[in-house]
């Protein structure tokens, strides 16, 4: 029963909240009526079995709460002489969360009032059902900074009443870039395991499309989803973290492939070549077997052009030592300012490994595990650091070029 809550909540939350959002319109309102509805399900469910439709029995649960606490907050206003002369009609709730919320939701955060950072933060804790721990790793900043963030955009939003819609089309582009940048991190956090939020993704994008077909970066941003998880069934087996070079070909998903590659081939029609549309390139050129490892730096090489990101660059390492041979994409690495950041760890000790430097790769996989909480990518550092006293050598990075480029897009303030 546990798992079976995680699931739907997983799978519920971010339709869940998002209706509620549209109708309530008070982030603060609406969280804390699914908040106590879920719970509500923990406690009910377990002894009265799951509802044959979970979504409407949370809907209509987060819809008397919310009720209660809207006429709670009105009998002491009336008490203390505060209500106003012009009483609010009663809150009408739907228990339908109609396909398009979960759309509008990303454009009500990502509102050109706030900043770009507070939009993403905003509507992965939102739509994602992220922890504020979870976005704050996403943009490699402390807890307490992530979670002021969230507390400022919401009144912002509830002070300068920005409606819970999708903007007109005059008003899209200025918000586009940040909501493509919201799917985007929605997504790399399905990519770690979570495959409902890479399908709430992929089908955000798709929702995208549809809005805007003719824009190359949304078509770049659904290519390179769907490329990345035609490999999905691969990526894991028994839980365990699968490498790109040690992953079956043959299982990977040929028709999600070609779906990818079609939307990839109108992005570049439509004379995309921005960071979106590289990064599908690149995740095309992963799903061919060789890899051109050249041409993938190459790409990487433009992509770091146009983001200036030190995790791009170290992308790019990865994909020269693989061309060129790891001492080659050492000096890269060893150039690149992220000390704090476990990737960048894990990536130069497989290439200290590789070249029989093995105290200097022990030490750098131990600064890699103790910068990590992923259960996966600890037991695979586990597995590298009692590998180094074997002479076989195994193939492919400690590091995921996905689970990586992540960040590309923010490195502000700092992160």
């Amino acid at each position: 029963m546990v798992a079976t809550l995680d699931d739907i909540f997983r799978a519920e939350w971010g339709r869940v909240l998002a209706a509620l959002i549209g109708v309530l319109g008070d982030f603060d309102l609406a969280e804390d009526a699914a908040q106590e509805a879920f719970a509500i399900a923990a406690d009910h469910w377990p002894r009265e079995g799951v509802p044959t439709n979970p979504r409407a029995w949370l809907m209509r649960t987060a819809r008397n709460r919310a009720t209660d606490r809207i006429r709670r907050d009105r009998a002491l206003a009336t008490r203390l002489g505060l209500l106003a002369a012009a009483r609010r009609v009663e809150v009408p709730m739907n228990t339908t969360a109609f396909p398009d919320e979960r759309l509008e939701l990303i454009f009500t955060c990502c509102h050109p009032a706030l900043a770009i950072e507070a939009q993403v933060a905003l509507t992965l804790r939102s739509l994602g059902g992220l922890t504020t721990d979870e976005i704050a790793r996403a943009f490699l900043v402390p807890e307490r900074t992530m979670a002021q963030r969230l507390v400022r955009a919401k009144r912002k939003i509830k002070a300068a009443g920005i409606p819970f819609r999708v903007p007109p089309d005059h008003l899209l582009r200025e918000r586009l870039d940040a909501a493509l940048a919201v799917v985007y991190l929605i997504y790399n956090e399905g990519y770690g395991g979570r495959d409902e939020l890479a399908a709430e993704a992929i089908w955000l994008g798709r929702a995208l499309t549809e809005l805007l077909p003719d824009d190359p970066e949304v078509r770049g941003l659904l290519a390179m989803m769907l490329l990345h998880d035609s490999r999905r069934e691969t990526r894991f087996n028994d839980g365990e973290l699968v490498l790109l070079g040690d992953q079956d070909p043959t299982r990977w998903n040929t028709t999600q492939i070609d779906r990818g590659r079609a939307e990839l081939d109108r992005a570049i029609a439509l004379g995309g070549r921005g960071p979106y549309v590289l990064q599908a390139a690149i995740a095309s050129l992963h799903a061919e077997v060789p890899c051109d490892w050249a041409r993938i730096a190459a790409l990487y090489g433009e992509l770091t052009r146009l983001t200036a990101s030190p995790v791009v660059e170290l992308n790019r390492a990865i994909a020269v030592a693989e061309a060129e041979g790891p001492e080659a994409g050492l000096r890269i690495v060893d150039g690149l300012g992220l000390d704090d950041f476990r990737y960048l760890h894990s990536t130069r000790a497989e290439l200290l490994r590789r070249l029989g430097r093995t105290d200097e790769a022990r030490a750098a996989y131990r600064r890699a595990r103790e910068l990590t909480d992923d259960g996966a990518e600890q037991r695979f550092l586990d597995r590298r650091l009692a590998a180094l006293a074997d002479t076989i050598e195994n193939h492919g990075l400690g590091y995921s070029p996905q689970r990586n480029s992540r960040h590309t897009r923010f490195s502000k303030d700092g992160s």
